[in-house]
């Protein structure tokens, strides 16, 4: 009890370099936790409380009002701010009143504008709240010597918990004595199926207990757990939008030109033509409010709008507007496997099943694994191998069922007693091949065929199941039976989903490379690449951020994940890193998953695609969510964008010309023939050019078989090209109707 009055070091000596809480003794946990297999003290619970903060994601606060305001701070907005300042304050000159009516159309369009934006962006969900719903509420904890059902917020390292079938791991822990659990975290790893723990092993936050019960000791909490650190790369994944850069330059070409205009235009008028203040002023303005594309923000949100309504009907909700944009440029999507590509559903391979008894074949052997699976209750195997008869009722078809031994991980093998429909008395067992293999006289002579073929099957990443078969003569329940007859392997995988070769043949035939990231293991990923037809140039995790890497190695990692099919044993910051990297090597993006182990990567994408069985916290973190099972709505989804891309770059090419034309027409008037021009009238003027164009949100285009990208040099040339050829043509007309040419 001394070490407990000894004061405990801070969050931030526990990890790998410091103390690894993760893989030290059971007993040095302690000693480091300053904790007993008696639990905490409340009064010390609540010491640590301060020290290491609640168990629970903090959820940042979000002011509406600034996001409001932040959709007024664009170069593009910033061109009109400059015009509505130049009307209420230069233009107060010359005997003459401010320029209110300028003025407030000027601020109507930045309101108008704004809230279009600020109304589809808020839509999007807060990903760090759904991480936060997904952690456990509620944990059975040993405090003051006594158990508690206490909020999961409340816990701290050291404490010591009751974990049992179905609960949601509160928080980091290791687990103490007692039998083995069965733990689901493939939302968190990418494992398809349940992991067996034992005493010592660590469990994480947010996994699920599918089987035992024990205690174990917490060593890490909130945002210090494996789950909480998923959720905070979430959470300060901040970039700016492809999108958003693509406005800026237009902004930026918009301003230049504009600004050209304007510095001719103060030269000559005010030195050479003496011309009045006010007039001035009012030429500037012209220049400024027609040469910005004032409703470009609204014409290009309302063409994604419709898009977005037609990716809805196609089964993909799109939470971020701008991402239909960046989809048409995507030339890349990392796939998550295990419930992505695949079911996260076992089955078995029937045409890879080994029969070792020449009296059976296939369809006996599965027939025999059925009959020592559960009809009720069943685990991921049994489900597998009951699912694999053409009617489930035959695991039980014709027989009286004496005895069923459950699945144990001492024996790690099922067994069923039962008599026939003649009264004879049979038993089988299914389980784990040693398991089996132990069972039967004939080990020996057949032990090199049965290694030979599990090596085969896991070389492709295929788990072995045995099954093995008795006759019981003296028909008694305690008897031991005939000989047992090694009667056959049968190999595990998840399937892939029946779109997914599909889907990925089309995505390559569009321009875009599809990478499988999963955490499962290397030789698991490569079969399902195998059979999805993406390639098996697949490397671990380890070999790319560990220290499995030669340093003299060829390829530098960044080249290593451009030229890879996939990555296997993958955590959720490798995923992200990934990403990243390909980001950096100027690639738009797309990441597809279903997890909480995605999340983080689904966010720092340029587009996160979720699933249709996705967690909240993935469906929360991504921009696209889809409502249909498989990958095949994305290629649906990408042809859609591409077209609406085009709309947008028509557009696009349009506002600089139009550009162009007001800047060059406007000044060349002003500076020849000295015109001067209403600025409210050029306001009306860019209201209708704008509200007409709209239109083109529903023009006939023809989707790229590539991927998109703006080309913004193309378009400004184009622009210009066709904005001087508009603004000549207005000068030519202007000078024939100052001439007599139409009088007779």
């Amino acid at each position: 009890m001394d070490d407990l009055e000894k004061p405990l070091i801070g969050p931030e000596r526990f990890n790998r370099d410091e103390i690894d809480l993760e893989r030290i003794p059971l007993e040095e946990v302690f000693e480091q936790l300053r904790t007993s297999r008696g639990g905490l003290s409340s009064a010390d619970a609540e010491a640590r409380l301060v020290l290491f903060g609640p168990n629970k994601l903090e959820e940042k606060p979000e002011n509406k009002f600034l996001k409001f305001l932040g959709f007024m701070w664009n170069p593009l907005s910033w061109v009109m701010e400059a015009a509505a300042v130049m009307a209420i304050v230069l233009a107060n000159g010359g005997n003459q009143g401010p320029d209110w009516q300028d003025f407030v159309g000027i601020v109507c369009l930045l309101v108008i504008n704004s809230t279009i934006s600020f109304v589809e962006e808020n839509n999007a969900g807060n990903a760090a709240a759904a991480l936060m719903a997904h952690l456990a509420p509620k944990s059975k904890v040993l405090r003051d010597g006594q158990w508690q059902e206490r909020d999961a917020a409340i816990l701290v390292p050291g404490d010591i918990i009751s974990i049992k079938l179905g609960d949601i791991i509160p928080a980091d822990a290791r687990l103490l004595e007692g039998d083995p659990l069965k733990i689901d975290q493939s939302t968190l790893t990418g494992e398809s199926l349940p992991v067996t723990k034992r005493t010592g092993d660590q469990v994480f936050a947010g996994s699920i207990c599918k089987q035992g019960e024990i205690e174990a000791v917490v060593i890490a909490t909130g945002v210090h757990s494996f789950f909480g650190k998923a959720a905070h790369l979430v959470d300060t994944t901040e970039s700016v939008g492809h999108f958003q850069k693509v406005l800026t330059s237009i902004g930026n070409f918009c301003i230049c030109s504009i600004a050209t205009g304007m510095v001719l235009e103060i030269i000559v008028m005010f030195p050479v033509q003496h011309r009045a203040y006010r007039d001035g002023i009012n030429n500037l303005l012209v220049l400024l409010i027609g040469g910005i594309p004032i409703a470009m923000p609204t014409v290009l949100s309302v063409t994604l709008a419709i898009g977005s309504h037609r990716l809805s009907q196609q089964g993909a909700i799109t939470k971020r507007m701008t991402a239909i944009e960046e989809m048409a440029g995507m030339d890349v999507l990392c796939s998550d496997k295990t419930g992505t590509l695949t079911l996260n559903r076992l089955t078995v391979d029937r045409s890879l099943i080994e029969v070792f008894t020449r009296d059976m074949d296939k369809d006996t052997i599965i027939l025999l694994a059925a009959r020592a699976s559960r009809v009720e209750n069943q685990d991921a195997i049994d489900t597998a191998i009951v699912n694999m008869l053409a009617d489930p009722k035959e695991a039980r078809a014709n027989i009286t069922e004496v005895h069923f031994l459950p699945f144990n991980p001492v024996d790690k093998r099922t067994a069923i007693t039962y008599i026939d429909s003649d009264g004879n008395w049979h038993r089988v067992s299914k389980g784990a091949p040693e398991q089996i293999l132990n069972l039967c006289e004939e080990k020996q002579k057949i032990s090199g065929k049965v290694h030979a073929a599990i090596d085969k099957f896991a070389e492709r990443g295929l788990r072995s199941l045995a099954v093995a078969y008795q006759s019981i003569p003296e028909k008694s329940i305690n008897s031991k039976g005939a000989p047992w007859t090694f009667c056959g392997l049968l190999p595990l995988f998840d399937p892939p989903r029946h779109d997914s070769a599909e889907t990925i043949r089309r995505a390559f035939n569009l321009g875009v490379c599809v990478k499988m990231i999963t955490g499962d293991q290397l030789a698991i990923a490569k079969e399902t690449g195998r059979r999805l037809g993406m390639g098996t140039n697949m490397y671990p995790s380890s070999y790319l951020f560990g220290h499995d890497r030669d340093e003299n190695e060829a390829l530098p990692i960044d080249e290593l994940i451009e030229q890879a099919d996939g990555f296997a044993g993958v955590f959720p910051e490798h995923k992200y890193d990934i990403v990243k990297i390909l980001q950096e090597k100027n690639h738009i993006c797309g990441m597809t998953g279903d997890g909480v182990n995605d999340a983080p990567a689904l966010k720092k994408a340029d587009i996160g695609i979720a699933v249709s069985d996705a967690t909240d916290a993935a469906r929360s973190a991504a921009d696209i969510v889809l409502t249909e099972p498989g990958l095949s709505v994305i290629i649906s989804a990408v042809l859609t964008s591409r077209a609406i891309f085009q709309r947008m770059k028509n557009y696009t090419i349009y506002a600089v010309s139009i550009t162009i034309r007001i800047v060059l027409g406007f000044a060349l008037l002003a500076l020849i023939w000295e015109y001067d021009f209403p600025p409210f009238m050029v306001l009306i003027i860019a209201i209708l050019n704008d509200g007409t164009i709209m239109t083109i949100a529903k023009d006939h285009v023809k989707p790229s078989l590539r991927p998109d990208s703006w080309k913004l040099n193309e378009i400004f040339a184009t622009g210009i090209v066709i904005g001087t050829y508009l603004a000549l043509v207005t000068v030519l007309f202007y000078w024939v109707i100052r001439t007599n040419f139409f009088e007779v």
